[in-house]
């Protein structure tokens, strides 16, 4: 998901045009969902996507916002 996060990290100002206030569901260099709240972005990226194949971001203005939400079978966990 490394590669996720810094598609984000790069993409930044875009994406709070875009997507401020939701979270939203990046593959690869590609932001695949947009979703109201986490729970759902989630439930929704494991329908289509193996766990640890996507990161769920929530996208606000300010470096404080940057997080990465790992989905496993084992656990879930967001920094």
């Amino acid at each position: 998901m490394e590669k996720e996060f810094y598609y984000y990290v790069g993409n930044h100002d875009e994406m709070v045009k875009k997507y401020r206030y939701k979270y939203i569901v990046i593959v690869g260099n590609e932001v695949v969902g947009v979703y109201d709240d986490e729970i759902t972005a989630i439930k929704e990226s494991r329908k289509k996507y193996k766990p640890g194949h996507f990161m769920v971001q929530y996208v606000d203005k300010g470096k404080d916002n940057y997080t990465i939400s790992y989905v496993s079978p084992i656990f879930n966990y967001a920094t």
